[in-house]
């Protein structure tokens, strides 16, 4: 799943979210992501800019799912993911045994035993929101350069990781 996939499958509350936080932590990724989606729809930024807040994300996260903002998407995510959700990063790296440094890792691992990864999945749901760890998952497997068939056999097929509208 893409990123721009991700903004399309993911609720509208979750995309909201991550909008949100990046309008209060980082203004300049903020206005980027505006700016791409006011191209993209062939509209002026400063239209978008003079929109109550609600409505501009409305119409962005609306336009996040196109195939075109998948740049802009996945910046908006990883901020999200690295700088907010820190902590899920660190926690499923540690559990799966994966080096890394402050949830950044430089090589992965080609493959993941399947316990293994399970009981990191586990220990995630247990503690962090179920909508987080999903977006995060699908992420994960989808952005990274290595691809676990395990790790994609359980987002589709385990329900807690399914995300909802």
């Amino acid at each position: 799943m893409t990123s721009n996939d991700l903004f399309g499958a993911m609720p509208v509350a979750l995309a909201t979210e991550i909008l949100e936080y990046s309008h209060a932590t980082d203004k300049k990724l903020y206005r980027a992501a505006v700016e791409a989606v006011a191209q993209a729809r062939k509209e002026r930024s400063v239209f978008l800019e003079r929109q109550p807040r609600e409505q501009r994300h409305s119409f962005m996260i609306g336009s996040l799912n196109r195939p075109d903002l998948a740049v802009a998407a996945d910046t908006l995510l990883r901020h999200w993911l690295l700088k907010k959700h820190n902590a899920l990063l660190v926690d499923f790296l540690n559990a799966l045994g994966v080096p890394h440094e402050h949830g950044v890792v430089e090589n992965l691992p080609k493959t993941v035993d399947d316990a293994v990864l399970k009981n990191a999945i586990n220990q995630l749901l247990a503690k962090h929101p179920a909508p987080v760890v999903a977006v995060y998952l699908h992420a994960f497997n989808s952005m990274n350069g290595e691809n676990w068939t395990n790790l994609d056999t359980d987002l589709h097929e385990d329900d807690r990781l399914e995300l909802k509208k």
